[in-house]
C-alpha cells in the first residue's frame, strides 16, 4: 500500500503470527507484536530472518522501506488506536474472548482479524462489544509467502469489514478468498484434513510409509494443485468430455471403500512415535530453519513460474508489482533512467552460486520493457500494433551477484530518433558498484506486417526529449564496445 505509513497490532507471536509480522514489515508496515511467551520474540525473528531472504525474490520492483517493528509488554499497548489487530492466538475459544476484551477496551474501531484456521467467527464474536468488526482471515503457512487468505464474516460482521479487508491483503500481495458460507474449517482446511487423514490410516495400516506419502503427492497431483485445483485438475482428466466424462466414469468409484475418509486412526503413543520417527528421517538430519528455507526456496521457483506465466498465485504477485511501479514518481528524464530496482532471487543463481548469464540478461530485458512503457510504449500501444524488436545486445559482466543482493538498472539513451533506440544500461548494486553493462539496439517495428515503421509522433517527440537531456550527461565507459576489446579501449 503507498501512501501514509500504515500501522498493525499482532497478538501473538508465534509461527504465525511472525509471518504475519514479516509479511506487513517487510510491506512497509509498521507493527507492534505482544505475546507472553519469554522466547516469542526469538521465534518472531527467527520467522523474520527466512523472510528477508525469501520475500523480496518474488519482486520485480523496488522492495518497500521495511517498516518498524516493535515488541510490546500487554494487549493493550499493542492493540491502541491501530487500525488493523490481528489475533494469532491459540486454538482455543475461552482463549480469544478474553484476548477480544482486552482489545476492546483500548480500540474501539480497529478492523479485529483471527488467525484461526477452523473456529467459526460467529463463536469468536459472540462475547464482544462492537461484534461487527471482526472476521476471520485464516493464512497459510509460511504466511510471508503463500497468497492465499480465507476471509470469513460471522453473523455480527459487517460486510463492509470484508471488502476493507480484502483491499488490505490484496495490497499485501495475497489473494484474498471469501468464503461465503460460515463452516467450520473453513474451505482449504477441510480439503487438507481429508487428505491427511487418509494418509494417517494408510500409515497406521502400514500400506506405505511418511516418504512414501509424500512422494506421492509431491511427484504427482502437487504439482498440478500448485497452478489448477482438484476440480479443474479432474475436469482436465475428463478430456473432451471433461468433469461430466470423469463423473460418469468414475463416480460410482466414490462409493467403493477405497478410503477412510469418515473415521480417523487411535493416535496412541506407539502410532505416534512410529509417525514422527518416520519424519524426522525423512529429514535427514536437518533442522527446521533449514528444512524452511529449502521449501522457502522451492515456493519462489514456482511461484516465479506461475508469475512468469501470470497464472494463479503469479497473477496477485504481478497485480502488486503493478501497484507499486504505479506508485512510483514520474522519472526525472533529466537523469539517466531507473528502470528496475529489485532483489535477486535464489533462483537466478548457478551452480558458482551466483547470478548466471541468462538473468543478466533477463535483468537488461525487464528494465528495457519498462523504459519502453515510460515513453509510450505500454499493453495498449502494443495491443494497437506497434512495438519495439531488440536486434543487438552486448553485456558486460564486471562484478559478481549474488542470491539476495539488490540490484538496480539505469538507463541512458544515446538515440531514439526514426525507427531506431539505443540505449546503454548500467546496472549496479545498493552501494552504487557497478555490476554488468547492457547496450542494446532496437527497431520500432508494426506488428501487422512485422517490418520497420517509425513509431507513433507522441512516442518519437517523448525519445527525442530524453535524447536531448541525456545528450548532455558524462559517456559511461564501455559505449560502443565489441567483445574482447581491453577495458581501457575507447569506443
Amino acid at each position: 500500500m503507498s501512501g501514509a505509513k500504515h500501522e498493525a497490532a499482532i497478538i501473538g507471536g508465534g509461527v504465525i503470527g511472525g509471518g504475519w509480522a514479516a509479511r506487513l514489515l517487510l510491506n512497509g508496515w509498521d507493527v507492534r507484536v505482544f505475546d507472553p511467551d519469554p522466547a516469542a520474540r526469538h521465534k518472531t525473528e527467527a520467522v523474520l530472518a527466512n523472510a528477508r531472504r525469501a520475500l523480496p525474490g518474488l519482486w520485480d520492483t523496488r522492495p518497500p522501506a521495511e517498516g518498524h517493528i516493535r515488541y510490546c509488554q500487554s494487549i493493550s499497548e499493542t492493540a491502541r488506536d491501530v487500525p488493523l489487530v490481528i489475533e494469532a492466538v491459540p486454538e482455543r475459544l475461552e482463549v480469544k474472548h478474553l484476548v477480544y476484551e482486552a482489545i476492546e477496551t483500548v480500540n474501539e474501531t480497529g478492523l479485529i482479524a483471527s488467525s484461526t484456521s477452523g473456529l467459526m467467527p460467529s463463536d469468536l464474536q459472540s462475547k464482544m462489544c462492537h461484534p461487527q468488526r471482526l472476521i476471520v482471515a485464516h493464512p497459510f503457512n509460511p504466511v510471508y509467502l503463500l497468497p492465499l487468505v480465507e476471509l470469513v464474516a460471522g453473523q455480527q460482521t459487517d460486510p463492509a469489514k470484508i471488502a476493507e479487508a480484502t483491499g488490505i491483503y490484496r495490497a499485501l500481495g495475497m489473494y484474498p478468498l471469501h468464503c461465503r458460507v460460515e463452516i467450520e474449517g473453513f474451505l482449504s482446511d477441510r480439503l487438507q484434513e481429508a487428505l491427511w487423514r487418509e494418509a494417517l490410516w494408510l500409515l497406521k495400516d502400514k500400506v506405505a510409509t511418511a516418504q512414501e506419502l509424500d512422494t506421492a503427492i509431491a511427484f504427482g497431483p502437487g504439482l498440478r494443485w500448485a497452478q489448477m485445483g482438484t476440480m479443474q485438475t479432474f475436469h482436465l482428466a475428463g478430456g473432451e468430455g471433461g468433469m461430466r466424462a470423469m463423473l460418469a466414469m468414475f463416480g460410482p468409484c466414490l462409493k467403493w471403500p477405497w478410503t477412510k475418509l469418515t473415521d480417523v486412526p487411535e493416535l496412541t503413543d506407539t502410532f505416534v512415535e512410529m509417525v514422527g520417527q518416520q519424519c524426522d528421517a525423512q529429514a535427514g538430519g536437518r533442522d527446521p530453519r533449514q528444512l524452511e528455507q529449502i521449501r522457502d526456496d522451492n515456493l519462489v521457483a514456482i511461484l516465479r513460474a506461475l508469475k512468469g506465466r501470470d497464472w494463479g498465485a503469479g497473477h496477485s504477485l504481478n497485480q502488486a508489482d503493478d501497484a507499486r511501479r504505479a506508485a512510483d514518481p514520474e522519472p526525472d528524464f533529466r537523469a539517466p533512467v531507473r528502470v528496475l530496482e529489485q532483489v535477486v532471487p535464489s533462483n537466478w543463481t548457478d551452480y558458482n552460486g551466483h547470478m548466471n548469464e541468462a538473468r543478466y540478461l533477463e535483468a537488461f530485458s525487464k528494465g528495457t520493457d519498462r523504459f519502453m512503457e515510460m515513453v509510450g510504449v505500454d499493453a495498449a500501444y502494443i495491443a494497437s500494433g506497434g512495438s519495439y524488436f531488440t536486434a543487438e545486445t552486448h553485456i558486460r559482466h564486471l562484478a559478481e551477484v549474488r542470491a539476495g543482493g539488490k540490484i538496480r538498472v539505469d538507463t541512458l539513451l544515446l538515440s531514439g530518433r526514426g525507427k531506431k533506440m539505443h540505449i546503454f544500461n548500467r546496472m549496479s548494486d545498493a552501494t552504487g558498484r557497478l555490476l554488468a553493462t547492457g547496450e542494446q539496439i532496437l527497431i520500432h517495428v508494426s506488428l501487422k506486417t512485422r517490418r520497420a515503421s517509425p513509431p507513433a509522433d507522441h512516442i518519437a517527440d517523448k525519445l527525442t526529449m530524453i535524447e536531448a537531456h541525456h545528450a548532455k550527461l558524462p559517456r559511461p565507459e564501455g559505449i560502443g564496445r565489441a567483445v574482447g576489446q581491453r577495458p581501457s579501449a575507447k569506443p
